[in-house]
């Protein structure tokens, strides 16, 4: 019995500091690269959307904190991102269409309709800004996704310098819809992959390319 305490204890010792670690490094990600309050332009970034069309909560809740900010005079524009990602649905022309039901003029709103992932989200946007002369953006997305968000960025202004911007990451509201234990299973499924990240990166490819980009 002596040594099945001691084991146990040992166990859940190493299991605290385990925990301490991934969350440690969670919350030590970075939320911005400047301290400017006022961006070219929002990107709200894209998440599935109902089979029926309509906006997902998660989808719905990143639209309206984009449109909050719009209308608070963060940036005159917003960029709403994604493809058909995860069903024959444009995530990025929902949001728009959404957007445009909240009040924004549809001149205000980019479609970057062809991200199948969250790094595609910032090359496309960015690419985006930049054919416009835009160089700074508020990134807005889920409380739980925005770690991730912030590890791309500084990877893709690394890699990617011809496109980099200035940016900061802004959190939308948890829906309604989600209770306590969905937010800790999605906050730590993000916490482990964004250890991961910060320990491998990530993998080379033509949005993310090992060696950096001078022109696209």
């Amino acid at each position: 019995m002596k040594l099945f305490r001691s084991v146990l204890f040992a166990a859940i010792v190493l299991a605290f500091s385990a925990a301490l670690v991934v969350y440690g490094n969670y919350v030590t990600l970075p939320t911005h690269n400047t301290a400017a309050t006022h961006f070219d332009t929002i990107i709200v970034l894209g998440t599935p959307s109902n089979l029926d069309g309509t906006p997902s909560p998660e989808q719905r809740e990143r639209v309206l904190e984009g449109v909050r900010d719009y209308k608070a005079g963060v940036a005159p524009r917003l960029i709403m991102t994604g493809g058909a990602a995860h069903n024959h649905l444009v995530e990025a022309h929902t949001m728009a269409l959404f957007a445009e039901s909240q009040g924004v003029p549809p001149a205000d709103i980019l479609e970057e309709g062809q991200a199948q992932n969250t790094v595609q989200n910032i090359f496309y946007s960015a690419t985006i800004m930049h054919l416009h002369g835009w160089s700074s953006a508020e990134i807005v997305s889920s409380p739980y996704h925005l770690g991730r968000t912030a590890l791309i960025m500084n990877a893709f202004n690394t890699r990617q310098p011809a496109l980099s911007i200035d940016w900061r990451t802004h959190a939308s509201n948890w829906p309604p819809e989600y209770g306590i234990h969905y937010k800790v299973v999605l906050y730590s499924v993000e916490a482990w992959r964004c250890l991961q990240l910060r320990a491998q990166g990530y993998p080379s490819s033509k949005f993310l390319p090992l060696t950096p980009a001078t022109a696209n």
